[in-house]
Formats: structure tokens, C-alpha cells, sequence
């Protein structure tokens, strides 16, 4: 089943949302940002933080320079804080390395410290124009409804997950990008995973999964991610009182803010190992390099 991409990108160009990181003004460095933000986040709490931070940092020798610690405060609650020493350390590098301006070229961002495929991918196509298969969960269950008929998409497999939306980019690099941008937000707001609004999609009548009585899905079960009572939300925990104090604090602060002293004291060991976290001599607890 063929997926008819001028009407996809057409429709994009229509419908897509209004977002700070699209804007024709938006430099690389602030689409990086907002990617490396947007993994496993909704686009709802990383825009208010991806402004404050490009007001705060507007290139990357800006937020190179600045210590970990007021970083990872000002990652705030966005979830999974190693994504902001990835991002410190992405910009150390872009500073000291590419002249202050982030890599155009997938194989050189690819080198870049916390930056992977994906990312890599998305910065080329949404910063730079260019033609590279970007894949995400949305993207992949796009591409597994309307090219493959199936109900979702199954377990990941990067070599076919990128030759699938390889298979399906224009030759040129413009429309190839827009494309890349139409399948994710396809996904995002239309063919989502519970709720798919099929009368609102643009390529609804060549969608093979239409075409095939729209089955079920009947691969294997997708892991279901909780937070309540898991190490993600004592981290969490831990994170906000160091966040809200102007200096080190005191384990018995830290004991506070779980019950369960085992699993505290394993996460507050994760944050150390994390570099999230760091301990004076006179065995206190602060952010990186404030103390």
C-alpha cells in the first residue's frame, strides 16, 4: 500500500502545530534542545521550559558555562535529568569544537557525547532540511497502519524501522524533511495509539490498516510504564529538595522524602553514580559543582 506524501505533507503544512522549535527563526541549537527535551515528554511541559532556556541559553557556549548544578535546577521536572548533562556536555563539545553552531552532518552529531540516532536523525531533518529517516514510537505506528496494515507497530527494529520510513521520503532533501515532521505529527495528534481520528487523516482512504477491517494489534505486549513508588519518582524526590536548597544539605533532609529506606538509599546512590549528585567531605549532598 502506497502512502500518497504530497497530500501528508500538505496537510502538514495545514494542521501541524504551532510550535516554538518550528519557527522559521529557530536556530539548531534550539531544535537540539528541544529534542533531546521532547524525548518521553509531552510537547505541554517542554515548551515553557525549552523557552526559558533558550531566553537563559541562546547558543551553546552559553550553557557550557554554566555549572551542572544550575543545570540540572534548571531541567526542573521534566523527567529522566540525565538528559541535561547530555545536553551540557553536547554543548561543551559544540562550543570548543564546531565554532558555537551544532553539526549539520549525521555522522558528527552522531560523535557528539548523549546524542544518538534519533536525535541526530531530527536535527538534520528539522534543523538543517535535509533527507534522514527520523523514527519515533509515532512514526513507527504510522508507517505500521498505513503501509503494513497492522494495528501497531511490534517490537523495534532500527534497520527496518529506518528502511521502512527511507522507503517512503522524497528524493529531495526539502519535501523529505517535511515529510519526516507530517509522519510524527500524524501520530502525535491524528493515528494515535488508543484513539486513532481516523475520519481526520489526510491519507485515511489508501491506509492499508483501513483497508484490512483495521485488526487489532497481536504482537507482544508493550511494557506499560508506571511512576508511582518506582526509583524514577525517588529520584525525583531526591532531586527537588537539592533543587530548592540554596547549599548542601544534610542526609537527614533526604531521609524525608521516602519511607522506604532501602530503596532511598539505593537511589541516592544512582544520583551520585549519575553525576547528578554530588557529595562534600564533610558528607553533605549538593547539586554538581555547588559546593
Amino acid at each position: 500500500m502506497a502512502v500518497d506524501t504530497d497530500v501528508l505533507i500538505d496537510w502538514f503544512s495545514e494542521a501541524g502545530r504551532d510550535l516554538p522549535w518550528r519557527e522559521p527563526g529557530c536556530s539548531a541549537w534550539g531544535v537540539l534542545v528541544s529534542e533531546i527535551m521532547l524525548q518521553q515528554t509531552p510537547v505541554s511541559r517542554v515548551q515553557p521550559i525549552w523557552l526559558e532556556w533558550l531566553a537563559r541559553w541562546p547558543v551553546p557556549s552559553a550553557l557550557a558555562a554554566e555549572t551542572t548544578g544550575e543545570v540540572v535546577r534548571a531541567w526542573g521536572k521534566l523527567g529522566y535529568p540525565r538528559r541535561a548533562l547530555r545536553l551540557h556536555a553536547a554543548a561543551t563539545v559544540i562550543a570548543a569544537e564546531h565554532g558555537d553552531v551544532v553539526p549539520s552532518d549525521v555522522d558528527t552529531l552522531l560523535a557528539l557525547p548523549g546524542i544518538g540516532a534519533y536525535t541526530a536523525r531530527a536535527v538534520a531533518a528539522f534543523a538543517y532540511g535535509q533527507r534522514a529517516p527520523v523514527v519515533d514510537t509515532n512514526v513507527r505506528r504510522v508507517v505500521a497502519r498505513a503501509v503494513h496494515g497492522a494495528g501497531d507497530a511490534g517490537p523495534a527494529s532500527n534497520t527496518r524501522d529506518m528502511a521502512d520510513v527511507e522507503a517512503l521520503l522524497p528524493a529531495d532533501d526539502a519535501p523529505a524533511a517535511k515529510l519526516s515532521a507530517a509522519l510524527m505529527e500524524l501520530g502525535a495528534l491524528v493515528c494515535t495509539a488508543r484513539s486513532p481520528r481516523c475520519a481526520d487523516c489526510p491519507i485515511h482512504t489508501e491506509c492499508a490498516w483501513q483497508h484490512n477491517g483495521r485488526p487489532e494489534y497481536s504482537g507482544p505486549a508493550k511494557p506499560v510504564q508506571k511512576f508511582a513508588g518506582t526509583d524514577r519518582q525517588v529520584r525525583g524526590r531526591l532531586l527537588d529538595v537539592l533543587r530548592g536548597s540554596e547549599g548542601p544539605v544534610g542526609k537527614d533532609r533526604l531521609d524525608l522524602v521516602w519511607h522506604e529506606p532501602g530503596q532511598r538509599d539505593r537511589c541516592l546512590d544512582s544520583l551520585l553514580v549519575d553525576g547528578l549528585l554530588e557529595q562534600t567531605k564533610d558528607g553533605l549532598f549538593a547539586l554538581p559543582g555547588e559546593h
